[in-house]
């Protein structure tokens, strides 16, 4: 129940700031993907951000937090890359 508490107040926030933005809802297509991306980023700025703080270089930052997968997603292509060999169709 708490989750759909906490996903009920996100919407009212987001609800609150189109209001204030003058975006009507729902968003025109390239308005709502661009948030939706912006949304992926912002849920890795702080994990990343200590790995940069903590000396890592961005590529390592990203690496060590999986950022990329999060962001991502998995890419074509990699189902078969991280299969072990045996799996994999001959």
């Amino acid at each position: 129940m708490k989750l759909y508490a906490m996903s009920l107040g996100a919407g009212l926030l987001v609800g609150i700031i189109y209001s204030l933005l003058s975006v009507r809802s729902p968003a025109p297509p390239l308005v709502a993907l661009v948030g939706l991306l912006g949304i992926l980023l912002g849920e890795q700025v702080i994990p990343v951000g200590k790995q940069l703080l903590g000396g890592s270089a961005f590529s390592t930052a990203c690496d060590e937090t999986r950022a990329t997968a999060s962001v991502l997603g998995q890419l074509p292509g990699r189902q078969t890359a991280d299969k072990p060999a045996e799996d994999r169709p001959t």
